[in-house]
């Protein structure tokens, strides 16, 4: 029987990326369709589309036409193809909830710690969903700490976490040794420290991909 490849996957992105939760529901599938051929240890790095977003944040749609001088039409259609995108893997985009995009930082602090308690791809999925699809603010401490709950993290030490300041220079550490490394826009996943595949790209193009780069792995260690 062939051992599983072991694949170190960094998956670099922000909660309030809609591209970032496609390309995240699209590894799944890919990681699914793989298994039993690879073993993949999966992980969040930090990365913050708005950095400087004020506590109250902004209108969405405010935002991107300052930020990208999207207009309406464009606004309804970007939506509507990120929304059939969603639906085909399974996630849902409702638009009519997510009217504002939030600061992200505290967010990627639990990341960080529920990293080191074994539960973060449970909290990371559960942002996703409490953001993109019924629409919260995810810059709430109080939303935040329902939702280390719902993903079945310890409240308790989550409020110790958000009220200490803990894990502020992890996570700007990472957050530049990133950008260093040349990424300034998500998702960007790493395989194994080499190998980057760049937005949110359908299950198909991860599968191969994934699966090239473990041949290339066996072939380099017979």
């Amino acid at each position: 029987m062939t051992t599983p490849t072991p694949l170190k996957i960094d998956f670099v992105s922000d909660v309030v990326c809609p591209w970032c939760a496609v390309g995240l529901k699209s590894l799944e599938q890919a990681l699914q369709r793989l298994d039993g051929q690879v073993s993949a240890e999966l992980h969040f790095q930090p990365f913050e589309l708005n950095p400087q977003m004020a506590p109250e944040g902004e209108d969405i749609r405010e935002h991107l036409a300052r930020k990208y001088g999207s207009t309406p039409e464009q606004f309804a259609q970007n939506h509507e193809a990120i929304r059939q995108r969603g639906a085909a893997l399974g996630f849902t985009f409702d638009m009519s909830k997510r009217q504002r995009i939030y600061n992200s930082f505290d967010a990627h602090r639990l990341l960080h710690w529920a990293e080191l308690a074994g539960h973060q791809t449970a909290l990371k999925l559960a942002l996703l969903k409490a953001y993109f699809t019924e629409g919260e603010d995810i810059s709430s401490r109080d939303v935040l700490l329902r939702i280390v709950g719902e993903a079945g993290l310890d409240t308790n030490e989550a409020r110790a976490v958000l009220s200490e300041n803990r894990y502020a220079d992890e996570v700007r550490e990472q957050e530049q040794f990133y950008q260093a490394q040349g990424i300034h826009s998500v998702p960007a996943i790493i395989i194994n420290e080499r190998y980057l595949i760049q937005g949110g790209q359908p299950p198909e193009v991860f599968e191969e991909t994934l699966r090239k780069i473990a041949a290339e792995d066996r072939s380099a260690q017979s």
